[in-house]
């Protein structure tokens, strides 16, 4: 399973040489000898040179199975969207962090001037306990504008973490639900988790500080070109130093960062795959496999950080050492231009002091380019997500009636493989149809088209004459709704989770009257505070029946006139299921239904049953007429019975 995530398969080839112009898409490891190897052959091997890319700069792309990854443009781009509805605010913090940095460099330039009074014998009381006072006021400002500095960036910064939380909120809700199942849980978990957070960080703290000490490094330059041009000379080196390594590390870092963010999304793959299948694994006794995928998954996680944290050590190390050569140079320099006569002992002094105060905002600088190349490659990721096409373009045509049609219908989960063969679907107006067969047989697919979730490969599904794929999807779901056996409540109150389906316009009466339709009202009126009772993580807890009976409510203030039910009962007790089943009579009365019975009941009460069996309806009729028939639905029928 970690094959995928570095796998030499891409169009991408290494090469000895220069580094070149484009950042690569992923970081290539050669397979065999097991991940350490792999990734240590690669490390040493290719002493971190890059490979030429398939396409653009950052233009990298998940794993087929996986969702795209936004270019670094791309995510520059997002954030500078979000900076441009907030100049006013930015342009406050630019100006205070001006302020507070303004305020820092009047005391350098005081003893400066200090040293040459003392130096030329010009010094008296009066000057001396002037310039004193004159430094301590300064201080006290620095301190004040830097404490206000701090907070304007500080709010900029969660403003614009809200603002691209909330962006993140809209473009995951707006995934179309056929790209997200089949891309898997674990690629998508990673991203509205760990990406968040690099986002997060990078918005919070990195960001505001760069801020910070970009400003206070822009005003120190200023400064020392203006107490003298030649004695900033020497800032040169360090200049050359930070932008070698900075090119070094950026042309490497987004690769680096994007496999390593891939390989945490394996391991949740795995992760997931393994908890979900607990039963499966212990059945056929697979533990040890699965805790050696897992290992293998770690150790090339492992190795994948161990290649940035490298980058990083080289990048500090380099900048750290080029801290050193500019206070040595304007101190070679002051000697010889005093010496000359164009450089006083004060303009050495002050330049020494600016160096030193250019060594803590350079040192910020390093270290939020390591976080902000994180955040970069988080929101890339996490805006990739907005690069799925839809599964469906919605028109302008409205159904006419009730009436739902499948014609026709082939569909698969993978190429060339069909789950469905050619089914055709007539469903009347208030006409309840049983969906039966063995597992596997195509039953929940079939219902997944009915309710246009997935689209045909060939064929269509109707609604009213309209093709379902081509309803909006708020207009969908008040047309056919689909009931799984999945049930999730959401933080919130009672009625927050009912009313999701109709926010809006859905009054406290009628998330009562939907409540006593499904037979809740009773346990909810229980609860304290009743509709404001508090559920979800940390608050009231819900039974699994509960739970499904919130569901169901929404589906009455949802109100669509054909239900697709996939066996909404199948994880619950059959206590609980029995008494589910009744608020379920409630909320299908009126209205049409499809139901894909698991428990063959169900199925009896049906006005007509589809019997599917390898992706084909072999036999459709009456409870009584199957049985008649005495075919695969008698046999399921009494095997069921006995």
């Amino acid at each position: 399973m970690s094959e995928h995530l570095l796998s030499p398969t891409s169009a991408t080839t290494w090469r000895e040489g220069p580094v070149p112009s484009r950042v690569p898409d992923e970081l290539d490891v050669p397979r065999g000898g097991g991940p350490r190897r792999r990734m240590a052959a690669f490390l040493g091997r290719h002493r971190f040179r890059t490979h030429t890319a398939r396409a653009a700069s950052a233009e990298a792309r998940a794993p087929q199975s996986g969702f795209p990854v936004a270019t670094s443009s791309q995510a520059l781009g997002f954030l500078g969207g979000l900076l441009e509805g907030r100049r006013g605010t930015l342009v406050w913090a630019i100006a205070l962090n001006a302020a507070a940095a303004g305020a820092g460099l009047v005391a350098p330039f005081l003893l400066g001037g200090l040293v040459d009074r003392v130096t030329g014998g010009l010094l008296d009381r009066n000057a001396l306990t002037t310039t004193v006072g004159v430094i301590a006021g300064m201080i006290v400002a620095q301190a004040l504008l830097t404490f206000a500095a701090r907070r304007a960036s500080a709010v900029l910064g969660y403003d614009l973490l809200a603002a691209a939380r909330e962006e993140v909120v809209r473009i995951v809700l707006r995934l179309p639900l056929s790209h997200v199942e089949s891309s898997g849980s674990g690629d998508l978990l990673t991203r509205i988790t760990s990406d968040v957070s690099k986002m997060a960080t990078a918005a919070r703290w990195a960001f505001p500080n760069l801020l910070v000490s970009v400003v206070l490094i822009g005003a120190t330059l200023v400064a020392m070109l203006v107490n003298s041009w030649v004695l900033t000379l020497p800032m040169l080196g360090t200049a050359l130093v930070m932008w070698l390594g900075g090119r070094y590390y950026l042309a490497r870092a987004t690769a680096g960062y994007i496999t390593e963010s891939r390989s945490y999304s394996v391991i949740n793959s795995t992760t997931t795959e393994t908890v979900e299948g607990s039963r499966t694994v212990e059945a056929l006794d697979l533990g040890g496999l699965r805790i050696a995928q897992i290992d293998e998954d770690t150790e090339v996680s492992a190795q994948a950080e161990r290649y940035t944290m490298t980058l990083r050590n080289m990048l500090f190390a380099m900048v750290d050492s080029s801290f050193q050569l500019p206070l040595v140079g304007v101190v070679l320099l002051g000697i010889w231009g005093h010496a000359e006569g164009w450089a006083s002992i004060g303009q050495i002094t002050t330049a020494a002091l600016y160096i030193a105060q250019l060594q803590g905002p350079l040192d910020r600088v390093i270290a939020v380019l390591d976080q902000l190349q994180l955040g970069i490659v988080g929101t890339a990721r996490l805006i990739g997500v907005a690069q799925l096409d839809d599964d469906r373009t919605p028109g302008e045509a409205t159904p006419d009636g009730a009436k739902l049609t499948g014609s026709d219908l082939w569909f698969g989960y993978r190429e060339g493989v069909d789950v469905l063969h050619g089914i055709d679907v007539d469903l009347q107006p208030g006409e309840r149809l049983a969906i039966v067969g063995p597992s596997g047989s195509g039953k929940s697919t079939l219902g997944r088209l009915i309710a246009g979730i997935n689209r045909p490969r060939v064929g269509e599904v109707t609604v009213g004459g309209v093709d379902v794929m081509n309803l909006p999807l708020d207009r969908l779901r008040t047309e056919v709704a689909l009931v799984t056996q999945e049930h999730h409540v959401f933080v919130g109150t009672v009625r927050d989770n009912v009313v999701l389906a109709r926010e809006t316009t859905a009054s406290d009466e009628e998330v009562e009257r939907a409540l006593r339709a499904i037979d809740a009202w009773g346990w909810v009126s229980r609860l304290p505070g009743g509709l404001e009772a508090e559920l979800g993580h940390g608050k009231a807890s819900l039974t699994p029946a509960q739970a499904q009976q919130i569901a169901l409510a929404r589906l009455i203030i949802a109100d669509p006139h054909t239900l697709v039910l996939d066996e909404a009962t199948s994880l619950i007790d059959p206590s609980s299921a029995r008494h589910l089943e009744g608020s379920m009579a409630a909320l299908m009365e009126g209205r049409s239904v499809v139901a894909i019975a698991h428990r063959l009941h169900t199925a009896h009460d049906a006005d007509r049953i589809a019997v599917v069996d390898a992706g084909h309806i072999v036999e459709i009729g009456s409870h009584d007429e199957l049985l008649e028939l005495d075919g695969q639905y008698a046999d399921l029928w009494r095997t069921w019975r006995d």
